[in-house]
């Protein structure tokens, strides 16, 4: 399975935004010159825009293009269209319900079987989840302590397309999210506007 492998703080510089979530990525941001501070052409901010998304969901380029293609036939404005089925990638959602620390903890989790959707396991980080479709911790593993201590110490972070259950370790797709709701920040638009040109 291909991976993004570079260090997540150095992307986060790379790209002048904290994509991966931690509260020290930007820590060394002012040290050297960053992209913001550059003169780029349009082309050159709608790929930085692309990069950015692409690295919040830590998708590989061609799974993104796909993506980017059934987003475009959907009837609904089409870089909403693009991060709704991102956020809905079911790697992404155990990380929003903070079953995970980060993309790539939830990531592994799902391959290693240790998340159940709906009462059975999936192990397809790109699963796509449902409206109604329930996501939780497999009972066998809520005995490690990094998944329970991922899980508890998050409680209070909630998001209003998710119901998180404390008890049980799991959450519910309630409704689709609203792109207001996502919590990135990204013009989408400029990312249609980049595969506009080449798709």
């Amino acid at each position: 399975m291909a991976r993004m492998r570079e260090a997540r703080f150095k992307k986060c510089r790379r790209l002048g935004l904290n994509v991966c979530g931690h509260p020290k990525a930007m820590a060394r941001a002012g040290n050297g010159q960053s992209r913001e501070k550059r003169n780029l052409s349009p082309y050159g901010v709608q790929l930085l825009e692309k990069q950015r998304l692409r690295s919040y969901y830590e998708v590989m380029e061609k799974q993104f293009i796909r993506y980017v293609k059934a987003a475009i036939k959907d009837s609904e404005t089409t870089g909403s269209s693009l991060v709704k089925r991102l956020e809905c990638r079911l790697d992404n959602l155990v990380y929003r319900l903070s079953l995970a620390g980060s993309i790539r903890q939830a990531r592994q989790m799902v391959v290693h079987g240790h998340i159940l959707v709906n009462g059975k396991k999936v192990d397809i980080p790109s699963y796509s989840v449902e409206v109604g479709d329930e996501i939780s911790l497999r009972e066998k593993s809520r005995s490690n302590e990094l998944f329970k201590a991922n899980f508890l110490d998050n409680s209070s972070f909630t998001l209003p397309y998710l119901k998180k259950s404390q008890t049980e370790f799991s959450g519910i797709l309630e409704r689709m999210p609203e792109r207001d709701e996502v919590p990135i920040d990204i013009n989408d638009h400029l990312v249609v506007e980049y595969y506009s040109q080449i798709i």
